[in-house]
């Protein structure tokens, strides 16, 4: 099918919730071959749209360095399911561009959501002057870690490694790395999300791609930004990456470094970022 096609057919077939963030998560237990869920949702965890199986242009696992297939099953009510290969470690997927006109009531919401910076509101803000729609042509990366976080790139658009010798605990900070095709991407905000949390800690990469993100609590977490920008060939078009990545908190280790003071000043600062920060519950898309 030539691109042209593509863009069009997903762009007809793309679902209501759009722009929602899209995760990965794991369904089962088993650790030879785990089954994921690849779905949509208007707040991590609640996946509430699966992207169908023709729409994804990259995916696969690593096992100990070596990258491997990750295979669709089957698509459930609110997600398409993959099988990952026994051993895999991190897995991740990208989907097709899909390409939508945002409503106009709708894009301060979703500005909340990407956490501009001053260049690009600026841009809407001459699109604006100029009576332009939002028009946007964007692609999801999704990203998972099955064990303890690997510090190694995937072959995606966009990707938030996060860089952590062994197991995140609570109480810990970890670091994280934003590449944009395998380069470090500077000035992006990205968000930490919890399954429990009603709120999102928000940090931007450095000039390596680099943020420090603090690990409040156990439980799962979801690490989510969007590159945004005009697009180079289309005049007035924006196009942009999503990506999420996929991970556990451990519960803070008897014996770690971190005494239970220190441990609740680390949750207390957490529970003040996200308190300053904007919120994370904001309608999306």
């Amino acid at each position: 099918m030539r691109t042209r096609d593509l863009l069009l057919s997903v762009a007809l077939a793309a679902p209501a919730a759009w722009a929602h963030d899209t995760w990965f998560e794991r369904v089962d237990a088993v650790d030879a071959a785990p089954l994921l869920a690849l779905g949509t949702g208007n707040r991590f965890p609640v996946q509430e749209s699966g992207i169908e199986a023709r729409y994804v242009v990259e995916s696969g696992c690593r096992a100990v360095r070596i990258a491997t297939a990750l295979q669709p099953t089957g698509q459930a009510e609110h997600a398409l399911q993959l099988r990952a290969p026994p051993g895999a470690s991190t897995c991740w997927l990208q989907t097709a561009p899909f390409e939508v006109t945002l409503a106009a009531y709708k894009i301060a919401l979703y500005l909340r959501e990407v956490n501009p910076d001053a260049t690009q509101r600026a841009a809407w803000a001459d699109m604006q002057r100029r009576g332009l729609p939002w028009r946007e042509r964007y692609v999801k990366n999704a990203r998972i870690e099955l064990g303890e976080p690997s510090p190694l790139p995937a072959p995606l658009g966009l990707d938030l490694v996060i860089e952590h010798g062994g197991a995140v605990q609570a109480g810990q900070n970890f670091a994280v790395r934003v590449l944009r095709d395998g380069q470090p991407l500077a000035g992006l905000a990205v968000e930490l999300r919890g399954e429990d949390s009603p709120l999102g800690i928000w940090r931007r990469s450095d000039e390596t791609g680099r943020l420090t993100m603090p690990a409040p609590a156990a439980g799962r977490w979801l690490l989510r930004g969007i590159d945004l920008r005009l697009s180079t060939t289309t005049p007035d078009l924006w196009d942009s990456r999503f990506a999420s990545t996929a991970f556990e908190i451990a519960p803070a280790q008897n014996g770690s470094s971190l005494s239970s003071n220190a441990l609740s000043t680390n949750q207390a600062a957490a529970t003040a970022a996200m308190s300053s920060e904007p919120p994370s519950s904001t309608a999306r898309r």
